[in-house]
């Protein structure tokens, strides 16, 4: 039984708002196969690589030099080739098996659709998509997506749409530069796993079943702290007591 989709509602984030940004540092920089020299394909396949793998896992390890020439030649387009590059061992090895399926989902949005997500509920509908229909699936729907194909297109590099922040901040990191989870060679490094023995029993108890405000278990933990003022009564001490005489009829 396939589990059911989940409707999110769009936000007013900077992507969806027309901008009258000056041309700058800024803006980000398009890389496209049309009308492209051969070194310009070689920026669009450099680009690709920045955008989904990051700066920090350009290896030599996680070239696709297959997916490389027949981008080259022209046999494929810039979003299959984006595709070959989120279904490949070397993406699956360093991104998908090291996160959570929610931490997965919110660096591909960011990376594929170049922007954040926005909402923990559509989060979870991507990974309710990538649960039921598995990696190729979610990539599939990502980039067969309306908005991926009227932002980027066949033959457009995937960008973070215009990279602004509020005025307070000169800009912000981009997405495709947010350093990744480490690998299990730098965790070792790092001294992880590290398992810490807790003495102290911590229970979670969901938000439906806590007590609501008026509860009288809210009172009882106040009611056990109450010391009730209690008299104490007299000490008695064995070694005051005269028992002979208590004693009746007793003779002298």
């Amino acid at each position: 039984m396939s589990l059911p989709l989940l409707e999110y509602a769009p936000k007013s984030q900077n992507q969806r708002v027309s901008g009258y940004e000056i041309a700058g540092e800024e803006q980000p920089r398009k890389y496209s196969t049309e009308m492209a020299s051969a070194d310009e394909v070689k920026d669009v396949i450099w680009a690709a690589y920045r955008q989904i793998f990051s700066e920090h896992q350009i290896l030599s390890s996680t070239r696709q030099k297959f997916l490389e020439s027949q981008l080259t030649y022209g046999q494929i387009n810039v979003r299959d080739f984006i595709r070959g590059l989120l279904l490949s061992d070397s993406f699956r090895r360093l991104n998908f098996e090291t996160n959570s399926n929610y931490r997965f989902v919110e660096m591909c949005v960011q990376r594929v659709l170049g922007r954040d997500v926005y909402s923990e509920r559509e989060k979870i509908t991507w990974s309710i998509v990538l649960a039921t229909k598995g990696l190729q699936g979610f990539v599939d729907a990502l980039l067969d997506s309306e908005e991926y194909l009227s932002s980027f297109g066949y033959n457009t590099v995937p960008y973070q749409r215009r990279r602004i922040l509020p005025q307070q901040a000169k800009g912000e990191t981009p997405f495709n530069l947010k350093t990744p989870r480490y690998g299990e060679y730098h965790r070792a490094q790092l001294g992880f796993p590290q398992i810490v023995w807790q003495t102290v029993v911590r229970r979670y108890t969901p938000q439906d079943k806590q007590p609501k405000a008026g509860d009288p278990s809210l009172y009882l933990g106040m009611a056990r702290d109450v010391t009730p003022m209690v008299n104490p009564g007299p000490r008695v001490s064995t070694f005051n007591l005269n028992y002979l005489a208590k004693v009746p009829n007793r003779k002298k």
